[in-house]
């Protein structure tokens, strides 16, 4: 029964990247199609938030109406 299966050529061989369950020497028909790299998944919201090591004031999330519209603020008065 035919059935799909990842494998890696390295430049002469080609290595599966799971089991393929069969006995060695086994004479298997390959049709290639290329899946490009294995994708990184992607980070969260927290690893790129912490990734940007963004600096501010310490005061930041309590006043952060005053922080983000500070310019306003500024030429209101």
């Amino acid at each position: 029964m035919p059935r799909s299966i990842e494998a890696v050529y390295d430049g002469h061989t080609f290595r599966p990247t799971e089991p393929a369950d069969l006995p060695p020497d086994t004479r298997v028909r390959l049709t290639i199609e290329e899946i490009g790299p294995r994708r990184k998944p992607p980070k969260s919201f927290l690893e790129t938030a912490e990734s940007l090591r963004l600096e501010g004031p310490s005061d930041w999330s309590e006043n952060f109406d005053r922080h983000l519209h500070q310019r306003r603020f500024e030429h209101d008065d």
